[in-house]
């Protein structure tokens, strides 16, 4: 079953005060723009695993996206985007003290969609949630800590992604569960399970800013390289490198003169030198494998797990 559509009917269908038009407006506008909306598909996904109507784990579901937009009003900031989804951000439609307020009050949000699944779970999925945003707060400033670091280890690294990225999967995942009354050690392993795929979608991502086709990828490839992000695929150049090697692709890194598709090409170049394409798939592929042996450990069989495999599969480009 595909819940885009019901999710989006939903998320249509929720009402906010006219006033003060400055707060609102621009909520509705973010949450109007569209996406994948994976987050919630995976909330009533799990959900189903355990009951017939996964439409009561709904709000549960307008939580999770929900506050995943707000997060991204508040990362448009962070980051300077001038667009999201082919349209202006927030903060460039409106200003930046909008996209605080309005970011906020999305987070607010969040919780009174949670606050009202009904489902003797409550406590627990709101404990989830909260203890989830605060997670995800520590991964963001981990991200911000690695801009000044040349240092950066792979663990540490992970961790960032696990943090800022994978739990709101893994949540989005325990959410539907528990909105389910799913078992327990059930509920915790789908945790894991999300987890893990998110670990591999990350990092997938990584790769594919360098070696994927911007019309499959959706946007011009490179972005990480110029910006000199801290990606899996830098941290392991720079770990590999000789003394040589290391100082130039720092050098090209720093070089706000550099043409973008020179200095691109230029540290791809070293990319394939070091190996670095292989040992990125194959760390994909682990947390691709660790996924996969979490969801089978599952109690209710895989007939019933399939579809939330099906739909892992899909957001990796994999075959079932």
């Amino acid at each position: 079953m595909d819940y885009l559509d019901s999710i989006n009917r939903a998320l249509n269908a929720v009402t906010y005060p006219s006033e003060p038009q400055g707060l609102y407006e621009p909520i509705a506008y973010a949450l109007s723009m569209g996406g994948k909306r994976l987050r919630p598909t995976l909330v009533l996904l799990a959900c189903a695993i355990y009951r017939n109507d996964p439409e009561v784990a709904m709000p549960a579901a307008l939580a999770i996206e929900t506050y995943h937009n707000h997060t991204l009003l508040h990362d448009d900031l962070m980051d300077h985007a001038d667009m999201r989804r082919g349209k202006p951000t927030v903060h460039v439609k409106w200003n930046e003290n909008t996209a605080v307020l309005s970011g906020d009050t999305m987070l607010i949000a969040a919780f009174r969609h949670l606050i009202d699944t009904n489902c003797p779970n409550k406590e627990r999925m709101l404990s989830l949630f909260a203890r989830t945003a605060t997670e995800i707060c520590e991964g963001q400033q981990h991200d911000v800590n690695f801009e000044n670091r040349i240092d950066v280890t792979e663990e540490e690294y992970i961790e960032m992604i696990r943090l800022k990225t994978s739990v709101l999967l893994g949540c989005a995942a325990k959410l539907g569960a528990l909105a389910g009354n799913a078992p327990d050690e059930d509920a915790d392993t789908l945790y894991r399970f999300a987890e893990k795929i998110g670990l591999a979608f990350q990092l997938q991502d990584d790769y594919l800013d360098v070696y994927g086709d911007p019309a499959v990828f959706g946007k011009q490839i490179g972005g990480d390289i110029l910006c000199g992000k801290k990606t899996f695929l830098l941290i392991h150049a720079l770990q590999k490198a000789d003394a040589e090697t290391r100082k130039k692709l720092l050098a090209i890194l720093e070089d706000k003169t550099m043409e973008p598709t020179l200095k691109i090409r230029t540290v791809t170049e070293i990319y394939n030198q070091l190996g670095i394409p292989a040992l990125t798939l194959a760390a994909i592929e682990r947390f691709y494998e660790d996924a996969r042996r979490e969801l089978d450990s599952i109690s209710v069989g895989k007939e019933k797990t399939a579809p939330i495999w099906d739909y892992a599969c899909s957001l990796l480009k994999r075959q079932v």
